[in-house]
């Protein structure tokens, strides 16, 4: 950012806006602390589950989030007493149930996000976008209670409800927030503003590690406080919110309040003369009149916006299937078969790297460029994963191997946080004008959470069948992504939404010029 951006910058950093997007983004907080909070407490959770439905061993061990192996003192006194495992069989098959009910446990909550993503476009549109957020509050806080409340029923059932519900919440707040915080932004710091969603889901992560400790929330006692706890951030954002001003796009775009609109803009910049924004918004209003409204099914087979949903697709499949989940959901885990004695304080070093990074991508990503960023992060992520492979395979033939194991995950996740994890949140606002971009936001979260959906019930019985080598098939995945992303995702970086559409109009006109003159040639060679 050179320094006349720094000082336009500065100018627009107003109270007002710095309150807005604080706001929004506590929705990412809420989003963050759901994706941690089931890591550190799974034992002891798991040992509830047994005692409950009645299908743990008496003698069997728990261990807690500190990872030390104890006998659990409660062991048949609720619920059902547990009977005695008399075979191997017995013992496979109550461990195949425990490992469905949690594996359901962490991956509902994205079945919920994906349920509710299709919905992004018309409450945002319906309601406006603050107005919208506040009510989807109200889901977050019914989960919340769902889940502090899991000890007064049947736990198993009241945690899949209530991270379901939760995760309604989220697929709704995962669409609003990029969308509010994109149009409340001065072109000079979208980009900055865009990461903190992900330095809020980073920051929730992290706080529901450190809570999640054995001799704080992380025990058999206070577990259900430890996953009902986001419902405070959505208490805090719902109070927050009503000081918060509609977005002026949406009041300017799509109800045509033009006063009104002046008005929000003036609050959140300052001083400035609104007139060149209430210009481009113009702008973007006839061209959205002109193209109507567009639908989910008008996304796809336009040719128009076929390359956009291509990338915005792929940037945030490449996000998911990159790998990253499979740490925050089960770092702990994969710490312990490194051979780590206290694997939660190495998952909360994790959670350290991942906030620290994040706030250096804040920096970075107007300096560099979004695509840059992308490409630097997964070619650093796919040589990681190389590595935490070699270090897990040669692990029983080097104990020093559990040493690079270790600082392949933390490499892992910095590379992560400078482009694949703060990017696709908000690139797709960027990649699309007014008309089409709740469609395109709600099928790019769609997307998005069904992914999530696929490496949290899947990645277990994959590392169990895989073993070590399970990190090599991200590898895979991720030098497709890195391809895939050298080839067709554009610098986004400083452009309006229009400089941004005419970039694919190129592409697709040169493209098509391509196509026609191999058609040439191939016609004059016959």
């Amino acid at each position: 950012m050179d320094e006349k951006s720094k000082m336009q910058a500065e100018k627009h950093l107003t109270g007002t806006l710095v309150l807005s997007v604080f706001t929004a983004v506590l929705g990412f907080f809420q989003y963050g602390y759901s994706l941690g909070v089931i890591n550190a407490p799974q034992k002891v959770i798991e040992a509830h589950y047994g005692r409950v439905l009645g299908i743990t061993p008496l003698d069997r061990h728990t261990t807690n989030a500190s990872g030390e192996d104890g006998m659990d003192p409660q062991a048949g006194t609720e619920g059902t007493r547990a009977p005695l495992a008399n075979t191997e069989e017995d013992l496979a098959a109550s461990m195949h149930i425990l490992t469905m009910y949690w594996s359901l446990s962490v991956s509902v909550f994205a079945i919920g996000g994906m349920v509710s993503s299709f919905t992004v476009g018309w409450i945002g549109d319906r309601l406006g976008r603050v107005k919208a957020m506040l009510v989807v509050n109200i889901l977050s806080i019914i989960g919340n209670l769902l889940m502090g409340l899991a000890k007064f029923g049947p736990s198993h059932i009241l945690i899949i409800a209530g991270r379901a519900v939760t995760g309604l919440y989220c697929g709704l707040s995962s669409g609003l927030v990029p969308m509010y915080v994109s149009e409340v932004s001065p072109t000079a710091l979208r980009g900055a503003l865009g990461t903190l969603h992900q330095l809020a889901i980073v920051t929730g992560i992290l706080i529901s590690q450190v809570l999640g400790l054995d001799f704080l929330l992380g025990n058999d006692e206070m577990w259900p406080l430890l996953l009902g706890l986001s419902g405070v951030a959505a208490l805090l954002q719902f109070f927050l919110l009503l000081l918060c001003p509609e977005s002026p796009r949406y009041l300017y775009i799509k109800l045509g309040k033009v006063e009104e609109a002046k008005k929000n803009l003036k609050r959140l910049r300052g001083n400035c003369d609104p007139m060149k924004e209430i210009a481009e918004m113009e702008k973007e209003k006839q061209e959205a009149a002109s193209e109507k409204r567009v639908s989910i099914r008008q996304l796809f087979t336009s040719s128009k916006y076929r390359q956009a949903v291509i990338v915005a697709l792929m940037v945030q499949i490449s996000q998911q299937f990159s790998g990253i989940n499979a740490i925050f959901y089960y770092s702990t885990n994969i710490f312990e078969r490194a051979g780590v004695d206290q694997p939660v304080y190495a998952t909360i070093g994790v959670g350290v790297v991942n906030t620290v990074f994040t706030v250096i991508s804040v920096f970075l990503v107007e300096k560099a460029g979004r695509r840059s960023l992308f490409l630097a992060g997964l070619m650093g992520m796919l040589i990681s994963a190389v590595a935490m492979t070699v270090g897990l395979v040669l692990l029983s033939q080097f104990a020093w191997m559990s040493y690079v194991s270790m600082v392949a995950i933390f490499l892992f996740v910095i590379f992560f946080e400078v482009g694949p994890g703060p990017i696709p949140w908000f690139i797709v606002a960027e990649l699309f004008s007014q008309g089409p971009r709740p469609a395109a936001i709600a099928v790019a979260g769609f997307c998005n959470w069904a992914c999530n959906f696929i490496v949290g019930m899947c990645f277990q019985y994959i590392a169990d069948l895989c073993g070590p080598y399970v990190f090599a098939i991200f590898a895979g995945l991720l030098l497709v992504f890195f391809l895939f992303a050298y080839f067709k995702v554009p610098e986004t970086k400083g452009k309006s939404f229009e400089e941004i559409a005419a970039v694919f109009r190129r592409k697709k006109l040169s493209a098509k010029a391509m196509t026609e003159l191999q058609d040439l040639r191939g016609g004059e060679e016959a």
